[in-house]
């Protein structure tokens, strides 16, 4: 399953969550409580206006795909210098000793907290794919495009 379609079940699941009556439309103040349960930051004078691009008709409601445009606008809102900045703070965390790198064991630990459905096999897999030189280390480098995919 792609990013993309992961986020895509993810606003699908919330969506249908806030539709109980299944009439295929959410209200629009029911938004800013669906990016909160989600974990997005957003702005909400930002989320006002893209709600009242979304809702032409003035009903309050917007469908699925509306849902989406103003979802997917927040969902991506991590610039990469948040984002990296949040990743530095991370990967401080657990560089205890500050060598500027951890270590494979390390990393395993974070990964399965971070997606429990991961296999030891998953996992090794992964690592090898990050820890290219076979060093038992990963660099902040590494790290930062093990998690941005750049």
């Amino acid at each position: 399953m792609s990013d993309d379609e992961q986020k895509m079940a993810i606003l699908r699941k919330a969506f249908t969550m806030f539709d109980p009556s299944k009439s295929g439309l959410i209200e629009t103040t029911k938004i800013s409580t669906i990016l909160n349960t989600m974990g997005c930051l957003f702005d909400h004078s930002e989320l006002s206006r893209l709600t009242t691009e979304q809702d032409t008709d003035k009903s309050g409601k917007v469908d699925f795909d509306g849902f989406c445009a103003i979802a997917s606008h927040f969902l991506e809102e991590d610039d990469a210098e948040s984002t990296q900045q949040e990743l530095k703070e991370a990967f401080r965390l657990y560089d205890r000793e500050g060598n500027g790198y951890i270590t494979t064991a390390t990393l395993k630990e974070i990964l399965a907290a971070l997606d429990d459905n991961l296999t030891s096999k998953d996992l090794d897999g992964i690592i090898t794919e990050i820890d290219t030189d076979g060093s038992g280390t990963v660099d902040f480098d590494e790290f930062m495009e093990m998690m941005t995919g750049d």
